[in-house]
């Protein structure tokens, strides 16, 4: 069949590289896509939210399946949209519906979610412009550190941990009458902080049943030790060493059975991924956040590891058929090092010219912000390249990651050398 990948990042290239294995796959095709997507599929210039344009290329190029990478399209509504559009109707579509989307798409309906099926999160209030002096009122009545999240989409990075309350009480502010986060952080979720390790749990579900993909931990901060800014992820391993048989039967009792039950119960149409945030507090699990498509880099060190057919495995999804399905796992680990624009996740430029991707050896390497030009290969974002390795143990796999790292370089290429520190 003919297939669509729709997103820009490393996380498509990961899913064209795997859906390439299909024995299903006829073409396929990435909007837009990137430089590395260009040479093994048909990139197609295009917006994701242009719904029009989505279809367009749909009914051109006869695709009967559509992954819908990133989180806009899906809380714009692109499966309601195909559901409700007799062109793209029998078109499967491996994304949630906007009711389902929400789940990312604001924090505080993600807490009310998780709040009225038991499942285990922080406590919380949502505070708006109106409601800032009791905002920081509850800033008052917490201890440090505090957690600010903007309630609405602001890619990765509209979540603030802030140790001294004053600026906590500023930041709140800014969010709130200064549009920090844009529209994002009209609404702004204060929450209790969890002291505990991190780590991520997907979930595929055809919204009555699921498969529990591997785990991964990835790593958000720009600095060495996870120091400074918040990124959208400079690199991650999976599985995760810590995540036992008892944390993960806790984890899928307590949290993703509660999460599919109530996504049924609520008669929500939801075709795709659950990516849980997930914290481990003194043995226990508690969720931070839901996203409602795989993560980036996470994709990175996951679907390499999955040794099933993806094409199979979405088809059995969007026809509620995934209790008849069986996902084979490769037992080796996989790590993922991205390497990012010189001053990102703050200003960078682009347009730097990439060398040394020949010369890698050992290591699978998914383009993320890049570009083709006159026959050379671009930075094109602030994440540029993911570098992923497989091995029977992790360190062996970031060591092979490390080792190809410096056969590749662009002016004032970053990265940091510490992924996996803390495992």
């Amino acid at each position: 069949m003919n297939i669509l990948i729709l997103g820009s990042g490393g996380r498509e290239h990961t899913f064209a590289y795997k859906i390439l294995q299909s024995k299903r796959c006829n073409k396929l095709f990435v909007a837009p896509g990137n430089a590395g997507t260009a040479t093994i599929a048909t990139n197609v210039e295009l917006k994701v939210t242009d719904f029009e344009a989505v279809k367009k290329c749909v009914v051109e190029n006869t695709i009967e399946m559509v992954i819908v990478g990133p989180e806009d399209p899906l809380v714009q509504g692109i499966a309601d949209y195909f559901a409700e559009t007799p062109e793209l109707k029998n078109v499967m579509l491996i994304g949630p519906s906007k009711r389902g989307a929400l789940l990312e798409g604001s924090k505080q309906r993600a807490k009310e979610f998780m709040m009225q099926h038991n499942i285990p999160t922080a406590a919380y209030e949502t505070f708006t412009v109106e409601s800032l002096d009791a905002g920081k009122v509850f800033l008052d009545r917490l201890n440090p550190p505090y957690v600010l999240k903007a309630d609405g989409l602001a890619a990765g990075k509209g979540v603030l941990i802030l140790n001294d309350l004053n600026e906590a009480k500023e930041e709140l502010e800014n969010m709130l009458t200064h549009s920090k986060f844009g529209e994002a952080s009209s609404k702004v979720v204060i929450e209790e902080f969890l002291d505990g390790i991190e780590l991520s749990v997907f979930v595929l579900t055809d919204g009555k049943n699921y498969k529990i993909l591997p785990t991964a931990k990835d790593y958000k901060r720009i600095g060495e030790g996870d120091k400074g800014l918040n990124t959208g992820g400079m690199g991650a391993v999976s599985p995760v060493p810590f995540a036992d048989e008892v944390l993960m039967k806790k984890i899928e009792e307590r949290i993703v059975k509660p999460t599919v039950n109530g996504l049924s119960e609520e008669k929500i149409d939801y075709k795709g991924f659950v990516f849980i945030g997930l914290i481990k507090v003194k043995g226990e699990p508690y969720v931070i956040e839901y996203n409602v498509r795989m993560g980036d880099p996470e994709t990175e060190v996951v679907l390499p590891r999955i040794t099933t057919d993806l094409v199979d495995l979405f088809e059995a999804t969007y026809h509620q058929k995934l209790d008849d399905f069986t996902i084979e796992i490769d037992e080796r680990a996989a790590t993922t090092i991205m390497l990012v624009s010189g001053g990102y996740p703050e200003s960078y430029e682009k347009g730097k010219e990439i060398s040394g991707l020949d010369n890698v050896e050992g290591s699978i390497v998914f383009h993320a912000g890049t570009k083709a030009e006159n026959g050379k290969i671009l930075t094109n974002g602030g994440r540029v390249l993911a570098v992923t390795s497989l091995d029977y143990d992790f360190k062996k796999a970031l060591k092979k990651s490390y080792q190809n790292i410096e056969k590749l370089s662009f002016d004032r290429m970053q990265y940091r050398n510490d992924i996996g520190f803390d495992l």
